[in-house]
Formats: structure tokens, sequence, C-alpha cells
């Protein structure tokens, strides 16, 4: 992603899966003060990425805008665009 900051995604709900509009993004795990690591993630020609921390599964969905997760509630505002 070379324009614009990379997106950022947590899972405080504890959802077993997020879908996200960005192959490349941070995983924060829940929100802080309960975060893990910023781990960088990159699905690369894959649809779909575990975080190694959380257990997190990240599916691509193309029809998500980059940097848009349904839910949408899984976006880390403060690197929200």
């Amino acid at each position: 992603m070379a324009h614009g900051t990379t997106p950022h995604f947590h899972n405080t709900e504890g959802l077993r899966s997020i879908e996200v509009g960005s192959k490349e993004f941070q995983c924060v795990g829940a929100l802080p003060p309960f975060d893990h690591p910023h781990v960088f993630l990159d699905m690369g020609k894959d649809t779909e990425i575990v975080c190694p921390y959380c257990s997190t599964l990240y599916v691509f969905k193309a029809e998500l805008g980059a940097g848009q997760a349904k839910p949408a509630s899984a976006i880390f505002k403060a690197y929200a665009a």
C-alpha cells in the first residue's frame, strides 16, 4: 500500500472471523490497553490469513473498500481514514 496509512483492525468482540477490504493491514488484537503487538499481516495471493497473536481469521472481500471491515466495529478508529 503505497498511499495513505496501513489500516488497523481489532477483534475486541472475540469474533471467529472478520471480513476486510485490504490484503495488507495490522492486527492490534483487542482495543488498548488489552492489545497485542501491532503485527503487520500481508495476505499476498491468498484471501485469508490468521493473526499469529490472537488467532483471528481475516477474510478478504473485494467488495469492501480498502480499510473497511465487516463488522465495521472491527476498524481501529485511531487509524481510520
